[in-house]
């Protein structure tokens, strides 16, 4: 039996191939700009949690939700003395994993995706949101429980756990095909892969 699933890419929901790991929008080099009712850093760990309305700003990105944590590769950079990992507070400069947790909402000015749990790897240069997963993008709509992109080539699919023909919460996508606009990802010629 086959998993349902929906390829995301005829909405051009899926991350461009190379995208950086510490950016919200892509291709930016503008400040990201985080703001929350509180900062937990936590250097022994390398970990700094945001906490309370989490709102992060980068160009026209946005990343909002209840907590923010973003978790550094222990040790520091390359060419460290050996003994100074995180029990010594040295923490490497670029993250290994970033979580959002509760009301996660993404927004660029071509689409928002909402979900209640999204997790970045940077290992696997994945991005998994969970959670009542709900995409838009003008009119057209996708929903499921499940969306992971990944951000090497750009695949992005929507699963869910209801199975079978008429079960209730299957993924579900409502696309417009007049609403594609030239220039846009629908009319540029993008193929569903």
């Amino acid at each position: 039996m086959q998993r349902p699933a929906v390829v995301l890419l005829i909405l051009g929901i899926a991350a461009a191939p190379g995208a950086a790991l510490a950016q919200l929008a892509q291709g930016s080099n503008a400040p990201i700009d985080v703001s929350a009712d509180q900062l937990v850093a936590q250097n022994h760990a390398c970990v700094a949690t945001w906490k309370g309305s989490v709102e992060a700003l980068q160009g026209t990105a946005r990343l909002r939700a209840d907590t923010l944590s973003i978790y550094e590769r222990p040790g520091g950079d390359a060419g460290q003395a050996q003994g100074s990992g995180p029990i010594q507070g040295k923490c490497g400069s670029s993250p290994q994993k970033l979580t959002a947790d509760g009301s996660v909402y993404y927004a660029t000015p071509q689409q928002v995706v909402k979900g209640d749990h999204a997790v970045y790897l940077a290992d696997s240069k994945t991005i998994t949101v969970t959670g009542d997963v709900v995409i838009t993008q003008g009119k057209n709509v996708v929903v499921g429980d499940r969306l992971v992109i990944d951000t090497v080539t750009g695949q992005a699919t929507m699963e869910s756990n209801a199975k079978g023909r008429g079960a209730p919460g299957r993924v579900r996508a409502v696309v417009y095909p007049s609403s594609n606009q030239a220039g846009g990802p629908l009319g540029t010629g993008s193929a569903a892969r």
